[in-house]
């Protein structure tokens, strides 16, 4: 179900009120706020519609899109086109993981500061046993329309901004890591932060945000406060997806997550709703992980909190 543009804004007005209280700011002389009220709605039609591209080159290809197959090139393939149509510059890195050539995908927006880049990525790949629309069709769709979406605003913020789509995260992390450690010690200090999206629309979905690093812990927290959802420090997924090696190398991180295999409690379900003494994500690294799998609202409010924490950590 698409949240309304309206209650968006109110909601995205709240947090703003918020801000400006505890700031003591004057409402009229707050140019946060403007900044605030820029970020856009992500509309979850769009973050849908590139599920399903996922899911048609999966079926298409063997039913994954794995590291090494070539249902994960023709997704590669597909990102950067809908990128290079939106007027970003970009780039494959190339690796061998377990013996099969691997891909990242780049995406830089042209201006800003480039000695301070905000960097926001997912894993494109799946497992070998499915198509992997939730793990992590869905991160790669937020991201994908959350960078569309800062073209079609003609969005120039003070920093640089950068995308990414990571290979072979489902083989422990390998695209990302290869990534950090090629960057020089230079370029690894002007990453001013790297937002991580992995199952952000589980079917039972709890709204589990990164502790990492507390300005971006705070900025995702200050979203959902301003939506009324109730969040929880993310637990389950620390060192297994692509944010690590970026912590690792002492990039501040943050992010968000719905779950995987771990079972919702019914104090989860008196927050959340769904369902009690039942995973997030039944269909986690399965066959099933298809188009069906995924919770629309989830879906929705992460990819509108993707796009808040890019206008917000960019300005």
């Amino acid at each position: 179900m698409k949240l309304s543009v309206s209650w968006r804004a109110s909601a995205v007005a709240a947090v703003a009120t918020a801000t400006l209280l505890t700031s003591g700011s004057i409402v009229g002389a707050a140019p946060r706020a403007e900044a605030l009220a820029a970020a856009p709605d992500i509309p979850v039609a769009g973050v849908k519609a590139h599920l399903t591209q996922f899911q048609s080159i999966a079926t298409a290809n063997g039913g994954n899109r794995a590291h090494g197959r070539p249902g994960y090139r023709a997704s590669l393939d597909y990102v950067k086109a809908k990128l290079d149509a939106a007027g970003y510059t970009t780039s494959i890195q190339q690796f061998t993981s377990s013996g099969r050539t691997g891909y990242n995908l780049i995406a830089d927006w042209p201006g800003g500061d480039t000695n301070q880049v905000l960097m926001a990525g997912s894993h494109l790949d799946s497992v070998s046993s499915g198509p992997g629309i939730n793990d992590n069709g869905s991160g790669s769709a937020a991201v994908l329309e959350t960078a569309l979406a800062v073209s079609r605003a003609g969005y120039h913020p003070t920093k640089h901004l950068r995308f990414a789509w990571w290979g072979a995260e489902e083989l422990g992390l390998v695209g990302s890591r290869y990534y950090v450690n090629n960057l020089s010690s230079a370029n690894r200090a002007k990453i001013s932060g790297y937002l991580n999206f992995d199952m952000i629309g589980s079917p039972n979905p709890g709204y589990f945000v990164y502790d990492d690093d507390p300005a971006i812990e705070k900025t995702f927290k200050d979203y959902y406060a301003g939506l009324g959802v109730a969040t929880e420090i993310e637990t389950e997924g620390d060192g297994r997806s692509d944010h690590a090696p970026f912590k690792s190398a002492g990039v501040p991180v943050g992010g968000l997550f719905t779950g995987a295999s771990r079972t919702k409690t019914a104090a989860q379900v008196a927050k959340w709703g769904g369902t009690a003494g039942q995973s997030f994500d039944r269909c986690y690294h399965s066959s099933c992980d298809t188009t069906s799998n995924i919770n629309d609202t989830a879906l929705d409010r992460n990819s509108d909190a993707a796009a808040y924490a890019v206008w917000e950590l960019s300005e």
